[in-house]
């Protein structure tokens, strides 16, 4: 190669042997692969030293992507490097890579500088890098990270990722700011798969935009400097939120992931090895508008007393609520709205532990046994302080699944729960219609009692006859029918004022009118309720 060739690196350069192949390598777009034959000493990540056999400046690189030489006819120039270690810190800061960039297990010495830098795809695997600085980055088509190890955090704020984002297996730790991963206002066009990752930071995905899924799985976010592990207030992804298991030891990949970086998460077969999802902190997915389901089946949320996995206002077709029993911290569903609540018993929290005002619902599809006393505990456990609406709430979903029996339970449920906070007169009165007619959500039973009513009223009369007001005037005595008069408020029979009672018959006429008055405005006010729910 002449110092006058075309293509032929600048004299000024002075570039070494493994940089004057990489050159060359760029122009046909081919790989420089400087691995050696010892896989412990190709770890980018490890400990041993590599040499300047294996090195190459971030200046020459950055020269090749900015204003390479043109490639071999009939080639296509691409940057493609295996095992490289790149020094000096790779600043390509608002500069439009044309190439095609692929690097695998490369080792950079310093951190990489990507702001306002445009790209067709970028693809880092396996990489070990200080930091990646990326904010308002965009690229055509895919940004993978995956497998990369990077020790003081990735920014991609306001990035616009034309494709894909794949950070699959990634290690990524804190920066300064307490900050994994920073990617508030990003927009990714079609997936985003973080499967399998290792988050030490928060997480932050305020305001960003998904066009297809959001994967999680078999990820860890550990945060112990801050509140939470996960923030991603005004979430929007046009299909999932999988914060689920991933399954290990597949020979099939995830759809729309590229192998073989992927990581399958379809049904795990038998005796495969599983990976949940784990969250080692609070989480909060705010104001979240999610097209298909939020998927936490067999999530781990370990949280602190003060801390929360929040959803409030998250509006999702379908909530599937099938993670573990956190034992501290709450969570928060007040406001938000589902079309599908699939949930398990064990899932939730218990008293304290979960808050829902607000929380709308309209089909339950409880996964296992859920039986109506321990859907009544969820209630209760939501609402340390008496609140009619999840009762409400409840009772309507029962009803439009066609069990009115558990509905009209669940409101009974409701009245003696508001009970508890009335004053002493109220209460007493409140037992009392709980124990004649059960608040009239059993009508039935207001039957029973005037039959048993009139027995014993019946029988009494018959064996004390009443005289009437005047005598020769009025019906002839019937001892059922002025019980029955007596028993029936507003409904006049004939008998009640034919008939003079005096002694202890006032009594007995005075108890039987209040009784049927009881009777009769428990059993109205509970089929009144019952018609304002229709």
């Amino acid at each position: 190669m002449t110092e006058g060739a075309v293509g032929a690196p600048p004299a000024d350069l002075e570039l070494t042997t493994a940089e004057r192949d990489m050159w060359e390598a760029f122009r046909k777009g081919a790989t420089l692969d400087l691995r050696g034959p010892r896989p412990e000493l190709n770890d980018p990540s490890g400990q041993h030293p590599w040499g300047p056999e294996r090195t190459v400046r971030a200046r020459v690189v950055a020269r090749l992507l900015l204003s390479g030489p043109p490639p071999h006819p009939g080639r296509v120039a691409a940057l493609k490097l295996n095992g490289v270690r790149i020094t000096g810190t790779l600043d390509l800061s608002g500069g439009t890579v044309t190439p095609y960039v692929e690097l695998h297990n490369c080792r950079f010495e310093q951190q990489l500088l990507l702001p306002e830098s445009t790209f067709s795809t970028l693809r880092l695997v396996g990489c070990a890098i200080p930091r990646v600085e990326a904010a308002r980055i965009r690229t055509e088509g895919d940004l993978h990270l995956p497998r990369c190890v990077v020790q003081h955090g990735i920014r991609l704020t306001d990035a616009h990722i034309g494709t894909d984002l794949l950070l699959n297996q990634l290690v990524v730790r804190r920066d300064r700011r307490g900050l994994s991963i920073a990617a508030d206002g990003m927009t990714v066009g079609q997936d985003l798969q973080a499967e399998m990752m290792r988050s030490h930071g928060e997480l932050s995905m305020r305001g960003a935009t998904i066009g297809a899924s959001l994967s999680l799985r078999g990820s860890t976010l550990n945060n112990p400097f801050g509140r939470r592990a996960l923030n991603a207030p005004q979430l929007k992804v046009e299909r999932t939120l999988y914060l689920t298991s991933a399954g290990l030891g597949y020979a099939r990949y995830t759809s729309g992931a590229t192998p073989p970086f992927g990581i399958a998460t379809s049904v795990p077969e038998q005796n495969a090895r599983q990976r949940r999802f784990e969250c080692l902190g609070g989480a909060r997915l705010d104001d979240g508008r999610f097209g298909d389901a939020v998927d936490l089946s067999e999530a781990r949320f370990v949280m602190e007393a003060d801390q929360e996995l929040s959803l409030r206002r998250v509006q999702t077709p379908e909530l599937r609520f099938l993670g573990e029993r956190q034992q501290r911290g709450r969570v928060v569903l007040s406001g938000a709205r589902v079309v599908n609540l699939v949930d398990r018993f064990d899932s939730w929290p218990g008293p304290g532990g979960l808050a829902m005002a607000g929380f709308a619902y309209e089909n339950l599809i409880p996964m296992g046994s859920f039986p109506l006393a321990r859907r009544l505990d969820w209630v209760a456990a939501a609402t340390p302080e008496y609140a009619p609406e999840p009762y409400e709430r409840l009772a309507g979903a029962l009803r439009a699944s066609g069990e009115d029996a558990d509905a009209r339970a669940v409101l009974l449920a409701k009245q003696r729960r508001r009970r508890e906070t009335l004053p002493p007169a109220g209460r007493a009165w409140g037992h009392l219609q709980d124990w004649t007619v059960a608040y009239g959500y059993r009508p039935g039973r207001a039957a029973v009692w005037m039959a048993v009513l009139w027995a014993i009223g019946a029988c009494y009369f018959s064996y004390r006859p009443l005289p009437p007001i005047k005598e020769g005037e009025g019906p002839v005595w019937n001892p059922e029918l002025y019980t029955l008069d007596l028993l029936l408020p507003v409904v006049d029979l004939g008998q009640g004022t034919a008939w003079r009672p005096a002694g202890a018959a006032q009594w007995v006429v005075a108890a039987l009118t209040l009784l049927g008055w009881i009777l009769a405005t428990t059993v109205a006010a509970g089929a009144s309720r019952l018609l304002r729910r229709q």
